[in-house]
């Protein structure tokens, strides 16, 4: 069996071989395709204790990675199987711009012989499997009944957000229900694909930015031939302060670390760029 890294020649990358992949044991044929920055190192014991279960569930995992990782971390992850790719640019680093690294995720997934993608960010992808690890195998096992899964958040999940994430994607989703006739949540950035849909979107859906939210389900939506579904879960609720431990204990709480998101003007500012872009990856597909 020749090691998968003959596909990527050029990329500043670890891999390890299909063959390693396809030990990984688990029951169902679904590939996990996330993507993986974590420049401090802040992810790395956390992936520690959910990679087992991981490998468990998912027939393969493929990470793409920012230039900024820790090396550390990467290790981590080849080491238990998963296929890494590292990105030579650091431009993915940027919330705008991640459309094209979740493309190369898709891509990377696509050289595997798996005919079911879960496409999600690789540390909202711990924190279901570390806190919610039923409901991430029912959603798993579900996968196929549809060409497109989008995976939204309960109103309990969404709520767990600081404002800065909720009031800024509420207009997303807002804009994504007038164009779309579907009142889901659509920035959990989470979601399943067929082989097929994944194909069609790197051949014919070209947003290279953060409005992949909006555009991978509207293209699919007006695409003939494909079914379109919509899951909420509990298990994509606010991730981010798994790996900032110190810093919501050095504030007094998680509802005080948060207050004090809120209450940064340049995060609204990020924010909102991250909002307004969405919004406009949404016009193409204005009828």
């Amino acid at each position: 069996m020749y090691s998968v890294a003959k596909s990527f020649v050029g990329l500043k990358a670890t891999y390890v071989t299909q063959s390693t992949i396809y030990n990984l044991q688990s029951t169902l044929p679904v590939v996990l395709a996330a993507t993986h920055h974590d420049p401090e190192g802040r992810l790395y014991d956390q992936t520690a204790r959910g990679l087992p279960q991981l490998t468990r569930l998912f027939s393969a995992i493929v990470i793409q990675a920012t230039q900024a990782s820790q090396q550390r971390s990467l290790d981590l992850l080849t080491g238990a199987g998963a296929l890494v790719q590292q990105e030579e640019s650091a431009q993915s680093s940027s919330l705008i711009l991640l459309g094209g690294a979740r493309r190369d995720a898709l891509e990377c997934a696509l050289r595997l012989d798996t005919p079911t993608i879960l496409f999600c960010d690789f540390d909202r992808a711990l924190h279901w499997a570390e806190c919610y690890p039923d409901e991430l195998i029912r959603v798993v096992r579900d996968l196929a009944a549809h060409d497109f899964t989008v995976l939204g958040r309960t109103e309990r999940a969404f709520a767990a957000h600081p404002r800065i994430q909720r009031d800024t994607e509420a207009i997303v989703n807002t804009v994504y229900a007038s164009v779309s006739g579907h009142a889901w949540d659509v920035t959990a950035a989470a979601r399943g694909l067929s082989r097929q849909a994944a194909a069609a979107i790197l051949a014919d859906c070209h947003e290279q930015s953060v409005g992949t939210d909006v555009a991978w389900p509207l293209f699919i939506q007006r695409r003939t031939g494909f079914t379109i579904g919509y899951c909420t879960t509990e298990g994509l609720e606010f991730e981010t302060a798994d790996r900032y431990g110190d810093q919501v204990a050095a504030a007094g709480g998680l509802d005080a670390w948060m207050a004090q998101l809120d209450a940064d003007p340049q995060r609204w500012v990020e924010r909102l760029d991250v909002a307004r872009v969405e919004v406009a990856a949404a016009l193409p597909y204005v009828e």
